[in-house]
């Protein structure tokens, strides 16, 4: 066996054990799965959608035109 041949044959063994190793920790992983985990994850999935409102709204002043924020923030000082 040539060293080309080694090295095709150690990466293949490599790549192979970590497609197992990743199916069984998944494996395990919903097996052991509790409500904490369901409580964690919908708390995780109500701050993704303020992040994503808040970044919503960033966006929008980061392209809005300079001339039209100028103008709502004097609006504003003025009230």
């Amino acid at each position: 066996m040539n060293p080309f041949e080694m090295v095709v044959l150690i990466v293949a063994i490599v790549m192979i054990a970590s497609v197992l190793k990743t199916r069984g920790h998944g494996q395990q992983r919903m097996r052991g799965r509790d409500r904490s985990d369901d409580s964690e994850t919908l708390r995780l999935r109500e701050e993704v959608k303020e992040l994503k409102a808040r970044i919503h709204v960033l966006e929008r002043i980061a392209t809005d035109r300079e001339n039209s924020l100028a103008r709502q923030i004097d609006e504003l000082r003025d009230r």
